[in-house]
């Protein structure tokens, strides 16, 4: 069940959405560039990066493995697999930055780096360099990966 103390709405993304979304992240992204490599945090960085990789022409795509979140709940970040270097003309890539930890942690880990996420919250938005669509910090964001389509009842009378 959601945790009521810290989430109090949920937004549903769509896949359509996301690949939107997404597509309009390469769009702003193709003004910055070129990048010569993506780094998609894992997992959910995966998809965007994947569409950005497409509409950008980027072949060489690597993974950052940062394990934070059990369902709602944020735990420490911990690192399952790192990329060496300094991040020079490379683009990482998260589907969104909400507290800020393991954009902090992973722009720590390639400091010149262009940081770009599709969804960005209040107390992540500063760690990261492109995002495209800003909600609130106490909305959870249900990506398609999680979700499945069944009947919810109308919003009057989820209170």
């Amino acid at each position: 069940m959601m945790n009521t103390s810290r989430y109090k709405k949920t937004y549903p993304i769509s896949w359509e959405q996301l690949h939107r979304d997404s597509k309009a992240l390469a769009w702003r992204l193709l003004e910055l560039g070129p990048f010569e490599r993506i780094v998609a945090i894992t997992r959910g960085g995966l998809v965007p990066a994947a569409i950005v990789a497409r509409e950008l022409e980027i072949r060489l795509v690597d993974t950052v493995c940062v394990a934070s979140y059990d369902w709602q709940a944020q735990g420490e970040s911990v690192v399952l697999k790192r990329v060496n270097g300094k991040g020079d003309g490379w683009l990482i890539i998260d589907d969104l930055v909400d507290t800020g930890k393991t954009a902090e942690l992973v722009r720590n880990m390639l400091p010149k780096a262009h940081f770009a996420t599709v969804y960005a919250k209040p107390a992540g938005r500063p760690i990261v360099d492109t995002f495209i669509t800003e909600v609130s910090q106490d909305t959870w964001i249900l990506f398609p990966w999680d979700s499945e389509h069944q009947f919810v009842q109308p919003i009057v009378h989820q209170r």
